[in-house]
């Protein structure tokens, strides 16, 4: 904004390393039938807010939600180094959100989330409803990150685990064909390194 204030007609940044992370959520058409109107916006509004909370907590970036999908990404507007750390961070505490909300709900839910690290080009587009959004061959993979996944469990690609591979715990899920770009190897994302497994 305070570039737009400045007199910058056109704002559009190529930023490296920057961590993009797609979730859609699975079964909530079918969720949607057992709800009226009110109940369902209420729904989403409790659990979208509570994702945009978590965002500003973890410092990364709330990019747009389109229905019942939700992206965000670390490392942009201003670079951070541990720009996945972030991202990863974001995604188990979404899938913990969307864990404990469905003690309350009649159709449980399920997040399925998917990830990717790369470049982008970031910037501002609009001229009467502002919106900063991202696009690039980044912003694509992390979509069919997420696509390809499975619910409740955040896929990530061979770039995010290069990042995430000493402080986090992954597993190996194989070879996964994406659109446009042949196989990729891909990793499920299951917790920090750090933290005690109980079982």
């Amino acid at each position: 904004m305070t570039r737009l204030n400045g007199g910058e007609t056109v704002i559009a940044d190529q930023l490296s390393n920057v961590t993009i992370l797609f979730a859609d959520l699975v079964g909530f058409t079918k969720l949607s039938s057992r709800l009226s109107a009110g109940d369902l916006v209420r729904l989403l509004n409790g659990l979208f807010s509570e994702f945009d909370r978590l965002a500003l907590d973890l410092g990364v970036e709330k990019i747009k939600t389109v229905g019942d999908a939700y992206m965000v990404a670390g490392g942009l507007p201003e670079p951070r180094a541990d720009h996945a750390h972030a991202v990863a961070d974001m995604a188990l505490a979404m899938v913990g959100t969307v864990e404990r909300m469905n003690r309350e709900l009649p159709v449980p839910l399920q997040m399925r989330i998917g990830i990717h690290s790369g470049d982008v080009v970031a910037g501002v587009i609009g001229t009467h409803k502002f919106v900063y959004d991202i696009w690039g061959d980044a912003v694509n993979i992390a979509s069919r990150m997420e696509s390809h996944s499975l619910p409740n469990r955040i896929q990530i690609s061979a770039a995010t685990h290069r990042h995430l591979q000493k402080r986090f715990r992954l597993e190996r899920h194989g070879s996964v064909d994406i659109k446009g770009k042949g196989p990729m190897e891909t990793y499920f994302l299951l917790g920090r390194a750090d933290e005690t497994i109980i079982g």
